[in-house]
């Protein structure tokens, strides 16, 4: 990373740089956020094709358990990357197992295992407020993105890279796993197994990203930009496209150069978006 910010610093004194590229936090931000936004833009059209939206959520408020076990095994509360990533992982997966295994709807099975973690969170948390500053959480909670460090890039980075190479040879089956499984099963793909796949790209992005955007709102930019861009066009190819590239990066640069921070932009941006094109649908000329 410090040939990067390097290559920031140059470009201030050159005068075609903003003069807040100047600090290394900054830097961190912006590839946080172009890392970030198409990754959760791109799968968040599976998760609207899937209706998974309650799920991601899931797994984000879940993350609070998951830090205080890996603060009770002695891992440091800057980055209990451990005990998060285990439990959130081992969270999806019973979930999505119980799932396949009963008629419970499925809103009402994540609605009870939602509650369930964030009562053992609660209860583990005020357990280790004894050995950590309980106000660490907040970033948890909110998210903060000019906070990010070296070895949070890092481990964005080899997380998305291992979601890219699961998702690009299996994207179509996962696509048609979503939109219609019997088809799937007369095609003879395994759609268990890809079911699974999915659950974990999405547990593994969530998690990354919790630190980054925060538990409450990690769930938005893997929904707003999908929403938004389906109210614009009916391909596939263009939701992608859409949903990846246009909405998330463009929140969050207005985030970082005005101010107002990862949730304001989220807020201001996003939504204003959908909104607008919610409310004016019969006027946007969809693509067919």
């Amino acid at each position: 990373m410090d040939w990067l910010r390097d290559l920031a610093l140059h470009g201030v004194e050159a005068g075609w740089l903003s003069d807040s590229f100047a600090y290394a936090f900054m830097v961190n931000a912006i590839v946080a956020a172009l890392i970030l936004g198409p990754l959760l833009g791109g799968l968040g059209t599976l998760v609207i094709a899937k209706r998974l939206a309650f799920f991601s959520e899931a797994v984000g408020h879940a993350a609070l358990t998951g830090i205080a076990i890996g603060v009770l095994l002695g891992e440091p509360p800057e980055n209990p990357f451990i005990g998060l990533f285990s439990f959130c992982m081992i969270f999806a997966l019973l979930l999505h197992f119980v799932r396949n295994r009963t008629n419970v709807p499925y809103d009402t099975l994540v609605g009870v295992f939602l509650a369930l973690a964030l009562a053992v969170g609660a209860a583990l948390l005020m357990y280790v407020a004894r050995k950590i500053n309980i106000h660490m959480l907040e970033n948890v909670l909110f998210g903060s993105i000019l906070t990010v460090t070296d070895r949070d890039i890092t481990i964005l980075a080899v997380s998305c890279l291992i979601i890219l190479l699961l998702l690009i040879p299996t994207f179509n089956r996962i696509l048609l796993t979503c939109i219609s499984p019997d088809i799937a099963r007369v095609r003879g793909f395994n759609t268990s197994f890809y079911d699974y796949l999915f659950v974990m790209m999405i547990t593994l992005v969530t998690i990354a990203a919790v630190k980054i955007i925060g538990a409450v709102l990690v769930g938005a930019l893997l929904l707003i930009p999908g929403a938004t861009a389906r109210l614009l066009t009916k391909r596939m190819g263009s939701f992608v496209l859409l949903s990846s590239y246009s909405r998330p990066s463009r929140a969050w640069w207005d985030g970082l150069t005005d101010g107002v921070g990862t949730s304001g932009a989220i807020w201001r941006f996003d939504h204003y978006c959908f909104c607008h094109f919610l409310l004016n649908r019969n006027d946007v000329p969809h693509r067919t």
